[in-house]
């Protein structure tokens, strides 16, 4: 057993901290003395030990707390989420470092401002916070969420690159994103719902694609084809309840086509060719 000041010393974590998550429910001291002075046994230190990994990972105390709580909570599993976390927090420091190197060696560098995240990153913590429920449902637990959340930060630039690429801008990307958050339940219910007709889905989007494709002689231009093009754009329309993905979205759809393994796959399935052929098609009826 250790005292309170012992576990303080040890720690580096004042007296008054300690008291406080006795406080709060957080850690409870494993015995009180006569005298009342706490007193904590190795299952408690671990425990506390377990607290300070999620601090560091910058998890909130009744987080942690919500997370500690749980009859499924598992220590090893714990371990093992966290050391993946702190791995991807270690990889951002290492970028940042490397950043502050060049800086040092007057080397000229992007930008910050055009690649910041932070609001779309505030958007997902107030996310969390006010819709906790639907983050255990949808995502499996809060570590997980602030996984994905680490993830976006420490992808920051390739994130921003592709939201400017699609969106346009950093604020267009953010204010869609909040969007979707706001609406996150009604979105992930009605994608479930398109789970269940999946096979459906797809075959009618492979018919689509196969009658677009039926006869590449016919000029891509024609109302014919442009008629098919419609539907392929309408029915994805449908399948996304209408979300907006974007004013480069259909852009970054064409370019995809000229990607090798997509012409690959793409020419394998309606025929070689194909795959330009359906840029060709979808070019001209967003130009025209």
């Amino acid at each position: 057993m250790k005292t309170i000041s012992q576990v303080a010393e040890l720690t580096g974590i004042s007296t008054r901290t300690l008291q406080y998550y006795d406080e709060i429910g957080l850690l409870k001291p494993s015995e009180l003395t006569s005298s009342g002075y706490r007193l904590y046994n190795d299952e408690a230190l671990q425990k506390l030990q377990q607290i300070l990994f999620f601090k560091e990972l910058d998890f909130k105390l009744k987080e942690i707390n919500h997370i500690l709580r749980k009859p499924e909570f598992d220590k090893i599993e714990a371990f093992k989420k966290q050391k993946k976390l702190l791995c991807l927090k270690r990889k951002r420091l290492d970028n940042l470092i490397r950043l502050l190197d060049k800086l040092e060696k007057g080397e000229q560098c992007m930008s910050f401002k055009e690649f910041d995240l932070c609001e779309y990153v505030e958007a997902l913590e107030e996310f969390k916070s006010k819709k906790t429920e639907d983050v255990i449902k949808y995502w499996g637990s809060i570590e997980n969420f602030n996984l994905f959340i680490q993830k976006v930060k420490d992808n920051e630039c390739s994130v921003a690159k592709n939201a400017i690429k699609q969106f346009g801008s950093i604020e267009k990307y953010t204010e869609a994103m909040k969007n979707n958050l706001n609406h996150f339940s009604e979105l992930m219910e009605h994608s479930k719902a398109l789970a269940v007709n999946k096979d459906e889905l797809l075959q009618k989007n492979d018919d689509l694609f196969n009658e677009l494709t039926s006869d590449m002689t016919k000029d891509v231009t024609s109302k014919e084809i442009q008629g098919i093009v419609h539907q392929i754009v309408e029915f994805l329309r449908e399948t996304t309840l209408d979300m907006d993905m974007g004013e480069g979205f259909w852009d970054m759809v064409i370019e995809g086509y000229s990607n090798d393994s997509v012409k690959v796959i793409t020419n394998k399935k309606y025929g070689e060719g194909a795959s330009d052929y359906i840029a060709k098609a979808l070019q001209y009826y967003f130009n025209k």
